[in-house]
């Protein structure tokens, strides 16, 4: 008889065991789907405006004015704000450090200082509740879910700012120079408006082809890149593979290894945060390493890091 109770309270515990396990991954899925929605229905909605405005307030001179102020505010933000100046994983002479201070300021997502700070904290604290942006940290259901999406990709920014940041960034606040240009930051950031601007109107010699440049090349390429870079923070830690083993959520996508030049390759990335190279295999698109590794050929990267084999074969989970 006290077999039996025993066997039974056995079939009971496996059954909610299962029952559980089954409600886990229903609720990964949600969020996955959850979290994809909110990020490609903006997306697909820019997409559907430029159709729709091409020949009208949108053409071949808008777009390349758009692909180029994204292509170098983005490697702004992911070869100079992330892997030079929050990581160190390679070296550079003196004027390019001002040229990706710049760069990354036009991106419009913080000075340098701010930025680093806030970065160095996330890896610190990843996806626990001292991280400034985890999505995984607001509770269960439904609205726990959507509560961690939204904080995760830019709730963060509009909340309290996380105290004790300036600790982070001591090393940057020593540097007169990148004090003064990271100061500087609402200037870089009108110059990253006024340069399409100016662009559009002398390639149309126009006042619309101006306010179109700076329509299409600054306010939507502004838009573009900031949810690129926060998808890292909620997509690429809730959606995708995660080959490494590290002690959060951190996740690689191709989609953002893409869209974000390299930076998608997450889990890579924390993995081996002062790696270089996000992208370690051979497949992984990465085009801020190639960036980097074409400074590296003319002088302009010195002292590149990227973990050797040994290392990589021995943190894959």
């Amino acid at each position: 008889m006290q077999t039996q109770n025993e066997t039974g309270a056995g079939r009971v515990m496996i059954d909610q065991t299962s029952h559980d396990g089954d409600h886990a991954g229903e609720r990964g899925f949600l969020f996955r789907m959850l979290n994809l929605a909110g990020v490609t229905i903006p997306v697909i909605g820019l997409i559907t405006a430029i159709v729709l405005l091409w020949g009208i307030a949108f053409n071949g001179v808008h777009l390349a004015i758009l692909a180029g102020m994204y292509i170098i505010t983005a490697l702004g933000i992911t070869v100079g704000y992330h892997r030079f100046f929050t990581h160190r994983s390679f070296k550079t002479p003196r004027f390019m450090e001002v040229i990706l201070v710049i760069l990354g300021s036009m991106a419009v997502e913080g000075s340098v200082m701010q930025w680093v700070a806030v970065h160095r904290r996330h890896h610190q604290h990843s996806d626990d509740h001292d991280d400034p942006h985890s999505p995984h940290t607001h509770g269960g259901g439904i609205w726990g879910m959507v509560r961690g999406m939204w904080h995760a990709h830019m709730g963060w920014i509009v909340g309290a700012r996380a105290p004790g940041l300036a600790r982070y960034a001591q090393d940057l606040r020593k540097d007169k120079l990148i004090l003064w240009m990271s100061r500087l930051f609402p200037v870089w950031v009108l110059l990253g408006l006024l340069i399409p601007a100016l662009l559009g109107g002398l390639i149309t010699m126009s006042w619309s082809g101006a306010l179109l440049g700076f329509l299409w090349g600054g306010l939507v390429r502004v838009f573009c890149v900031h949810h690129v870079t926060w998808s890292i923070n909620s997509v690429c830690h809730i959606w995708g593979t995660k080959p490494f083993k590290s002690r959060d959520e951190s996740r690689n996508n191709a989609i953002f290894g893409v869209l974000a030049m390299g930076e998608g390759w997450h889990n890579n990335h924390h993995a081996f945060p002062t790696s270089a190279r996000h992208g370690l295999r051979w497949w992984q698109i990465d085009f801020s390493y190639w960036v980097i590794w074409g400074m590296s050929k003319v002088g302009l990267a010195l002292d590149v890091r990227i973990p050797s084999p040994a290392r990589i074969a021995a943190k894959r989970a």
